[in-house]
């Protein structure tokens, strides 16, 4: 049933590590929408909420939430879904919403079945220049586009093992964010046709990867990851069409046009606009659960080449 606008939604946390910390409780204390009163975590807690040691007792135990907010490494989110929606809870996730296409896919039936919203989130997707690029491009057709997306790991995920283990997807982790951007701009889906992914001696996750995609229509699209970018990092989406040449750096947050700088409008925040979303989508009765930039990962892991390099220590 949708929510009344004027009453904050009573909203529990799961996963209480560096993203939480460093987005998700900031942009729930500053949001009108939401009111912070549970956290589930394995080893952290939060000042001025109930706490709990996993969204089970939480659930059980807990004071009474409307919805629930998953932040845990990708790996089992599922499950995590699975006892918030039984709970009657609307749920949003954290990019990637989950570790494969199959787990998650059902999820949104189980969500509208109950009545419940259900919000696989792409923060990138609420960057200040993507509206403006994606209506740009809409009446365009399209040459080529090249994502680049290096960054350094040590800086945005310092000594966070999981993401180089099996499931943790690598340096598609961020990655995803330029899929995610790429998938809401271009008017046309992508598909992968092949490329290299390097995996260090002793992990079993990718530490670069070269993909190329195409759209429909035959347009190329190079997809180049790095996680040891040291010095400037490089979030980049150049697009070349009939009509000029788009390009978004800064991931999503400014937006050139044939070098000349468009504006954008206001930046209020890529978290802050995602919880605004949740409670759009919660009070409106609607789900958004949008895969195609988690099926493009998959796909790339099926018909890219491996190839192993030197090993990797934080």
């Amino acid at each position: 049933m949708p929510q009344s606008p004027e009453t904050p939604l009573r909203l529990g946390i799961v996963g209480i590590g560096k993203i939480a910390r460093d987005q998700h409780l900031p942009s729930i204390a500053a949001s009108p929408d939401f009111t912070l009163v549970a956290a589930a975590s394995r080893h952290a807690t939060v000042d001025g909420c109930a706490n709990f040691p996993t969204i089970e007792a939480m659930l059980a135990d807990g004071p009474t939430i409307d919805a629930v907010s998953i932040c845990t490494p990708p790996h089992g989110r599922d499950r995590m879904v699975r006892a918030a929606l039984a709970a009657g809870k609307h749920v949003m996730i954290e990019k990637p919403p989950g570790a494969t296409v199959a787990e998650i896919a059902p999820l949104r039936h189980h969500a509208e079945a109950a009545g419940l919203t259900l919000f696989a989130s792409w923060h990138s997707r609420e960057a200040a220049g993507v509206d403006a690029a994606r209506a740009w491009l809409a009446d365009r057709t399209i040459r080529r586009a090249a994502i680049t997306w290096r960054e350094d790991i040590r800086v945005w995920h310092p000594g966070q093992d999981w993401i180089l283990e099996a499931g943790g997807f690598g340096v598609f982790d961020p990655g995803i964010n330029a899929l995610s951007i790429a998938t809401a701009i271009l008017p046309l889906d992508l598909c992968v046709d092949g490329g290299t992914i390097a995996v260090p001696e002793n992990r079993a996750s990718p530490i670069a990867a070269r993909i190329a995609m195409r759209l429909p229509g035959g347009a190329p699209v190079s997809l180049d990851l790095d996680f040891l970018q040291t010095g400037q990092q490089s979030w980049n989406i150049e697009v070349e069409t009939d009509a000029g040449t788009l390009v978004l750096t800064e991931g999503g947050k400014r937006l050139f046009v044939d070098g000349a700088e468009q504006a954008t409008g206001p930046d209020a925040g890529e978290y802050p606009r995602l919880y605004r979303r949740f409670a759009t989508l919660i009070r409106g009765g609607r789900s958004d659960v949008d895969l195609r930039p988690l099926q493009l990962v998959a796909d790339a892991f099926l018909v890219s080449r491996q190839e192993r390099v030197a090993p990797f220590d934080f």
